[in-house]
């Protein structure tokens, strides 16, 4: 890496970890998106959604950014808005991680919460109201909108380019879905690099992104609520199959990767992880799978590795842990198995 003066600068080239593999050659590989500043994935559409609106002329110097987030979003444009000179103004939930909205505040973001204190409630559709209502009354102001915004999947295209970069072919392109951009972005990049992957998108149980019943729940930055509007930039032209998994699945899943291999990740990689180790074995033979995992688990201490939150919820689920380790001791891959022979 070579000596870099912008924080934006230090985003991508994230490094690919094997997670699984199967006696018949198929494996899971993770791209580790924690890697970028902010310890997430959605930097990099965040910078791509500023920049797009300056070439358009939508901000101009000393312009407001306002967008509503459950967080990663928001971190990213914390971070553009402080390089180029803008306020930013993230309108949010009590939902969202506490310490993404403390990093938020300490580079100079305003938050605008549509909850009062103690109501810890997903409120995606009041927040993107407000966030809207206010842009439109502030001649200076960009609603950067995400869930609509078609530069937000542009922002991803480069996650396709170093996959291809470092791996022959993606044959599965497997990743939760919030606003679509990062599994709709890598996935349309890909086809137009002559690799079109299958591609399924992850939801969590009460999200209406793939149809059912919706609910309430608890992954963060992911799904779509009932009563929130499914955005653009879930494209169901390139989903080829979505699947649901419950919070119990997903948080036990980040649970048992950091206790096993010492890698945290969020939970709703948790949820991807979950649906990938779950079928490792029905994929076609050779197989190369790929999931993004948008963020680290360093975010969830107080939520999804917290023993007492996890209880008061009813999500603490010992046994299901147990089965993710039991999938994790049966596909460790051959080079990890080599270095566990060698300890032993």
């Amino acid at each position: 890496m070579p000596l870099v003066t912008r924080v934006t600068d230090l985003i991508g080239r994230t490094p690919l970890f094997e997670l699984a593999a199967t006696t018949t050659g198929t494996r899971l590989l993770l791209k580790l998106e924690p890697f970028n500043p902010t310890g997430a994935a959605k930097i990099r559409m965040a910078r791509e959604m500023v920049l797009d609106a300056e070439r358009r002329g939508l901000l101009t110097s000393g312009g407001h950014i306002i967008e509503s987030t459950s967080g990663n979003t928001g971190l990213g444009l914390a971070v553009v808005a402080a390089e180029r000179g803008y306020r930013f103004t993230a309108v949010v939930d009590h939902h969202a991680c506490k310490d993404k909205l403390r990093a938020m505040r300490a580079m100079g973001a305003e938050l605008v919460f549509v909850a009062d204190d103690g109501d810890d409630n997903l409120a995606t559709s009041a927040r993107e109201d407000l966030a809207e209502a206010m842009a439109a009354a502030r001649p200076d102001a960009y609603f950067t909108e995400q869930h609509n915004n078609d530069t937000n999947a542009v922002g991803y295209y480069a996650v396709a380019e170093e996959l291809l970069e470092d791996v022959e072919r993606v044959d599965i392109l497997l990743s939760s879905v919030g606003t679509g951009g990062s599994l709709f972005g890598t996935a349309t990049r890909l086809r137009q690099l002559g690799c079109p992957a299958y591609v399924i998108g992850v939801e969590p149980v009460g999200s209406i992104a793939f149809g059912g019943e919706g609910g309430p729940y608890w992954q963060s930055g992911t799904g779509t609520p009932p009563g929130a509007t499914i955005g653009t930039a879930v494209d169901y032209s390139l989903l080829d199959e979505g699947v649901k998994v419950s919070d119990v699945a997903a948080f036990a899943t980040a649970r048992a990767v950091a206790k096993e291999l010492g890698l945290m990740i969020g939970g709703s990689a948790g949820g991807s992880v979950h649906a990938a180790l779950s079928r490792l074995e029905e994929f076609p033979a050779g197989s190369t799978i790929v999931t993004i995992v948008c963020d680290g688990g360093e975010k969830y201490l107080d939520t999804v590795f917290d023993d007492d939150w996890m209880r008061e919820r009813d999500l603490l689920d010992p046994a299901a842990e147990d089965d993710v380790r039991a999938m994790l001791h049966r596909y460790v891959p051959a080079g990890r198995r080599s270095e566990l022979a060698e300890a032993r």
